[in-house]
């Protein structure tokens, strides 16, 4: 059964934990006309559904399920990857993983899927066997392989658990997100240590390759203009040395994977 637009209102409404009465004063309509949306006593108008949206910070992916469910034409797209007006969006990808060298960097998607990685990525995640199109969160929960790479994987989980939680605020609700919050979850309710809301402010990842432990913090990059649904989802994450003897390790390694190799 499709989802009425008050029921979508009223989902996201709480969601951003709003009043009808401070919705409608920061969208410029009365709490009365809020609440004749929500009950299906007014239908709105494309403006309207775009206006509170815009105020209640809804994604593009999730505008789109706004407007269909007030009968409404979708305005967000996603595009082909190879579609002459996505060239310049994937060719700053590859510049951004590429010019990242010889730290790794990847691609990845909103449910955490692998989407591309630079050459010291690939080089630092084969034995893991992670490769393009593969979930991050699967491997997180269920590969042996990184389990036993991942020196402070408890740390890493309890990360992983707030950084899902803040996702699935933002993009609302998914049953993917909903499905790897709760698995992570029920396994950081099970470790002992420090609860989820108390850690420190940077957390790095300390990963055993070979004979050597490299630590490393991440940042991340989102296109911040475009029209394009899977494109404003996209993270570019980088890989930077948390430490000295990371960075002398990480450029000795792969310092022939620099820019224009």
């Amino acid at each position: 059964m499709m989802d009425t637009f008050g029921d979508v209102l009223k989902e996201w409404r709480q969601l951003r934990r709003m009043s009808q009465m401070e919705l409608g004063l920061s969208a410029g309509v009365s709490p009365r006309h809020v609440s004749f949306l929500e009950t299906g006593r007014a239908r709105p108008s494309r403006g309207m559904v775009l206006r509170l949206c815009d105020e209640l910070e809804v994604p593009g992916s999730a505008r789109n399920r706004w407007l269909t469910s007030a009968g409404l034409a979708p305005a967000y797209h996603s595009r082909a990857g190879d579609a002459p007006e996505m060239a310049p969006l994937s060719q700053a990808v590859d510049w951004m993983l590429t010019r990242h060298a010889p730290y790794p960097a990847m691609a990845v998607d909103r449910h955490w899927c692998l989407k591309a990685m630079n050459r010291p990525a690939q080089a630092m995640f084969a034995a893991t066997g992670l490769g393009a199109g593969d979930s991050l969160i699967d491997a997180l929960l269920d590969n042996p392989a990184l389990a036993a790479a991942l020196e402070n994987r408890a740390e890493i989980e309890r990360l992983s658990l707030a950084r899902l939680r803040t996702e699935l605020a933002h993009f609302g609700r998914d049953p993917v997100l909903e499905w790897a919050v709760g698995r992570l979850a029920d396994r950081v309710a099970a470790q002992p240590g420090t609860a989820v809301d108390q850690m420190p402010a940077v957390i790095p990842a300390r990963y055993r390759l070979g004979d050597r432990v490299l630590s490393f913090f991440t940042t991340i990059t989102q296109f911040g203009a475009t029209g394009d649904i899977a494109m404003s989802e996209l993270r570019i994450e980088m890989f930077f040395p948390a430490d000295d003897a990371t960075r002398q390790a990480t450029e000795a390694i792969w310092g022939n994977a620099a820019p224009g190799d």
